[in-house]
């Protein structure tokens, strides 16, 4: 394997090189084994159907209930730059994107940032553990079934939607946004 540079080794992560390596190189014997580790039934899209505004088009939000009992307002991403992350607490990628968002979240919440998150664990109890073990502060929510009708995700986990002040949507990221991505995302506020 020729000699990666940083940005080409997370790029490479990010677009599922690594795992593709890993099960043709014997490391993990099959795909089989692979979805055994990793559960499968969030790495698709929408469950529901519904799909995600593409870049370009208005999204329609509404205020969703949190994991730590407040609500995130739909009125609070007016005029501001609002990131969508889809997260589970078993997904490696999303435990290496996370940290990067709670970073992300600390530093721009006050200078026109809005953060909305969903955990698409099976089970509530799995998000909300995840979270207070990890401390983090940015706003996450439980996908539900009418979570999922109104913030479809996109395929792939983690996902990040990026809509913009006037509440169209910028750019769908589809796996995982390493930390160049994560701070192109600061330059947009």
């Amino acid at each position: 394997m020729p000699h990666l540079n940083r940005r080409q080794a997370m790029g490479r992560i990010a677009t599922g090189t690594a795992i593709s390596s890993i099960i043709t190189t014997g490391l993990l014997p099959n795909t089989a084994n692979a979805q055994m580790q990793f559960p499968m039934m969030p790495f698709g899209g929408s469950r529901s159907g519904a799909e995600f505004p593409a870049a370009g088009q208005k999204l329609n939000l509404i205020d969703v209930p949190l994991l730590n009992g407040k609500t995130f307002l739909a009125k609070q991403a007016k005029d501001q730059i609002l990131v969508i992350y889809w997260w589970a607490s078993w997904c490696p990628f999303c435990a290496v994107q996370s940290p990067l968002m709670e970073k992300l979240w600390l530093a721009n919440r006050n200078k026109g940032l809005q953060m909305l998150t969903f955990s698409t664990d099976s089970r509530k109890e799995a998000a909300v553990a995840y979270i207070q073990k990890k401390s983090f502060t940015f706003p996450a929510a439980f996908m539900t079934p009418e979570m999922e009708l109104k913030y479809p995700k996109p395929r792939g986990l983690p996902s990040t939607a990026i809509v913009g002040r006037d509440g169209k949507v910028i750019k769908i990221e589809a796996g995982m946004m390493n930390e160049f991505d994560v701070e192109d995302i600061a330059k947009l506020i």
